[in-house]
C-alpha cells in the first residue's frame, strides 16, 4: 500500500471515528444501573426503557412527535413531488433559480430559520399550533424529498409519457398512470427522510413549542435541564433504532425504483 493510499485510508477512519466515537459512549449509558450517567456503565438494566414507556409525560411527547411527522411526510411527499416534477420536466431556465431556493433550508442555519418561522408564525397566530409545526418542518425538510424524487423522475423517459398523451391521455394521467407507479418508491423514501428528519428535529420545535404540545427533542432539552438520568441515553438508542431502521427502508426503495425504471428501457 503507498504512502497516499494510507493517509487516505486514515483521514476516513478518523472521520468516521469522529461521527461514531460519541455514539458510541452515550449508547451503552442507557442501561447502567445508577440513577445517574456514568460511563463506563456500572451493570445492566433495561429499566431506563421501561421507565420512558410508563411514564405519560415522555408518551405525550412521542405521540406528539409521531404526529407532526406523519403529516409532515404526507405533505412533503405530495408538495415534493410535485415542485420535482416541474423542476424536472418543465422549469425551463428558472429550473437553477428553483434549485437554489430548495436548496435554502439546507444552507441557512437552523437557528436563523427557526427565529424567522417564529417571528412569521406569532403574526399569523402559527406559533405552537400542529399547523405550524407541520409547515416548519416541511420546509426543513422539503429539499430531501425533492433531491430523492428527482433523482428517479430524471431517469425517467419522457417519451412514455409522450405516447400515452399521443393517445389521448392528459399529461395528469400520463403521469398519474406512467410515471407515478415507477417513481413511487423513491416517494416512499423521500416520505421516510421527511418523517425521520421532523422526528428528530430541535430547533425549530424549541421556538415554535407551546405551553401543553411538546416534541420529544423538546421534552429531552427540557429534561437534561431539570433531571438528568439514564432515559434520555435510553431514548437516544430507540432513536438511533428508528433512524437505522428508515435508512435500510429509503435504500431498499430507491435499488427498488432504480429497477422499475430500467425495465421500460429494457422492454
Amino acid at each position: 500500500m503507498n504512502p497516499r493510499t494510507l493517509l487516505l485510508n486514515a483521514y476516513v477512519y478518523a472521520v468516521l471515528a469522529f461521527i461514531l466515537v460519541p455514539i458510541l459512549i452515550i449508547l451503552p449509558m442507557a442501561f447502567s444501573e445508577t440513577q445517574y450517567l456514568a460511563f463506563p456503565p456500572q451493570g445492566f438494566t433495561l429499566r431506563w426503557f421501561a421507565d420512558f414507556f410508563a411514564d405519560r409525560r415522555w408518551m405525550d411527547a412521542m405521540w406528539f412527535s409521531v404526529k407532526i411527522a406523519t403529516l409532515t411526510a404526507i405533505t412533503t411527499a405530495i408538495i415534493g413531488t410535485m415542485a420535482t416534477y416541474a423542476l424536472v420536466r418543465g422549469a425551463g431556465s428558472l429550473g437553477t433559480v428553483f434549485q437554489a431556493l430548495l436548496i435554502g433550508p439546507i444552507v441557512v442555519p437552523h437557528i436563523a430559520l427557526a427565529v424567522a418561522l417564529y417571528l412569521f408564525f406569532q403574526t399569523t397566530g402559527l406559533s405552537g399550533t400542529v399547523t405550524g409545526y407541520v409547515l416548519a418542518h416541511c420546509v426543513i425538510a422539503m429539499p430531501f424529498t425533492v433531491f430523492t424524487v428527482a433523482a428517479a423522475l430524471s431517469s425517467v423517459d419522457p417519451a412514455l409519457e409522450d405516447a400515452a398523451m399521443s393517445c389521448g391521455a392528459s399529461r395528469f394521467t400520463a403521469f398519474r398512470l406512467i410515471t407515478l407507479p415507477i417513481i413511487l418508491p423513491n416517494v416512499i423514501a423521500g416520505a421516510l427522510f421527511a418523517f425521520i428528519i421532523s422526528f428528530d428535529e430541535p430547533v425549530v420545535a424549541f421556538f415554535l413549542a407551546g405551553i401543553r404540545d411538546k416534541t420529544l427533542p423538546r421534552m429531552m432539552f427540557d429534561d437534561i435541564e431539570q433531571n438528568l438520568t439514564p432515559i434520555i441515553p435510553a431514548i437516544a438508542v430507540l432513536l438511533t433504532v428508528l433512524s437505522i431502521a428508515v435508512l435500510i427502508g429509503a435504500a431498499l426503495l430507491r435499488r427498488m425504483s432504480e429497477r422499475n425504471a430500467a425495465a421500460p428501457k429494457e422492454t
